[in-house]
């Protein structure tokens, strides 16, 4: 079976590793500013060194007593507090990374018209770092002419604006316009601080395409045929996509992490479900990535009832037939090669080991001509490497004699290299 969520047989993480840098937290005044609490102490805990810059409509929901204590620095929301020492030229300049969340209507007006009547505008103006605007609000402030000017006019001066989260807002509306997990929005800022290119909008209006997670094959009504993968890469690989612009279509299967923001997410449980759902996607998708860990296998004949353990402790079990699953990835290079699919770029991954017969690139290699895609994807795995963790590396194999080798870092920094990839494909 083929996890794409195992990481290579190197050392330690490279978010562990990486050099503390300074951001300028920016949190403007809506409700989901308690959520950025949480976003805070992701990133003093990660070492960098966070200044808070609080408007006073923030500071309604959550008091400066509360930023200061997480960040461990002082807090001001005026540009008259330490006048001295002009923060909001400071700020700015000495800045690696100033995040915005939420980033509300009124927040993404004002630095899109260059306004600046407080310490968090003041600073926007003068930053020279990238700049991360983490929108929240309610759906139709979010849909209106007027925010999504603002937010093109953001996008096309290089600031990334993540697109919301769809879920429940305030009261008892639902829609498009949550903030996006604190988790979710820490990663992202950490792929800027090592790779402050990574969020081009270059995928804008391209509809792609992710499965993610492993499948499961049922033995009987409580027990299957699984795997360890835990989604993560897939999950990278979406919300990177979600970021640069694309139009995100997330397959999953027996996922326990919330889903990244958005993205449309279709649940599957076993591979002929994941099939089923990657074939219909695919009809109008210009790129398809296959990173889920698909089951070989299948029960030949799953139990109608829990398979009981024998009385005698001596009688072995019966035996159980297994069956191949389909190859969905062939299956997708096949209906390309027919003209029933669009899409203009299919990705494979491959977890591999090496072995007396080849090295685990040797076998990449040979499955990438095997399959036909345009890009595969190779993790080493063996012996001792966890699943579901945070950092992978790879070599990323193209079907025209290419290979780039991804090292070793977080998983959105994978992801972030597969998307430039598959971009200079896209774009001929």
């Amino acid at each position: 079976m083929v996890d794409a969520d195992s990481p290579p047989a190197t050392a330690s993480s490279a978010s562990a590793g990486m050099q503390s840098k300074r951001i300028v937290l920016g949190v403007a005044g809506g409700i989901a500013a308690y959520k950025v609490a949480d976003l805070l102490r992701r990133l003093v805990e990660a070492g960098h060194r966070v200044t808070v810059a609080p408007t006073s409509a923030a500071l309604q929901f959550v008091g400066a007593a509360t930023w200061a204590a997480l960040s461990h620095n002082p807090v001001a929301a005026d540009v008259f507090s330490e006048a001295h020492e002009v923060p909001h030229v400071r700020l700015g300049r000495e800045a690696d990374l100033v995040v915005v969340a939420p980033a509300t209507a009124d927040l993404l007006a004002k630095a899109a018209h260059g306004l600046a009547d407080d310490l968090l505008t003041n600073t926007l103006l003068t930053a020279r770092c990238p700049v991360l605007f983490v929108p929240a609000m309610h759906t139709e402030m979010w849909d209106h002419p007027a925010t999504r000017d603002n937010v093109d006019t953001l996008r096309s001066r290089g600031s990334v604006v993540l697109e919301p989260a769809t879920g429940r807002l305030t009261g008892s509306d639902t829609g498009k316009g949550r903030l996006p997990e604190p988790a979710e929005i820490a990663r992202l800022a950490e792929l800027l601080l090592i790779r402050p290119d990574a969020l081009p909008f270059d995928l804008r209006g391209r509809r792609v395409v992710v499965t993610a997670g492993g499948t499961r094959e049922p033995l009987d009504p409580v027990r299957f045929l699984g795997n360890r993968s835990s989604g993560r890469q897939g999950f990278a690989i979406a919300a990177v996509a979600a970021a640069r612009g694309a139009l995100v279509t997330l397959i999953a299967a027996n996922v326990a992490d919330p889903p990244p923001a958005g993205t449309d997410i279709v649940a599957v449980g076993n591979a002929e479900e994941l099939r089923a759902a990657t074939l219909a996607a695919a009809k109008d998708a210009d790129v398809v990535v296959m990173a889920a860990a698909v089951a070989d296998f299948r029960p030949a004949r799953p139990a109608e009832t829990k398979i009981k353990k024998s009385a005698v402790a001596s009688q072995e079990p019966n035996p159980i037939s297994l069956l191949h699953n389909p190859d969905i990835l062939s299956e997708l290079v096949s209906e390309r090669s027919a003209g029933r699919l669009p899409t203009s770029v299919i990705v494979g991954f491959a977890a591999e080991t090496g072995d007396d017969s080849a090295d685990v690139l040797t076998h990449g290699r040979a499955k990438l001509a095997r399959k036909g895609c345009d890009l595969l994807l190779v993790n080493a795995v063996g012996e001792g490497l966890a699943f579901g963790q945070s950092d992978n590396a790879g070599v990323l194999l193209g079907a025209d004699g290419s290979e780039i080798n991804i090292p070793f870092g977080p998983k959105a920094l994978l992801a972030a290299a597969l998307w430039d990839s598959v971009v200079s494909r896209l774009n001929g």
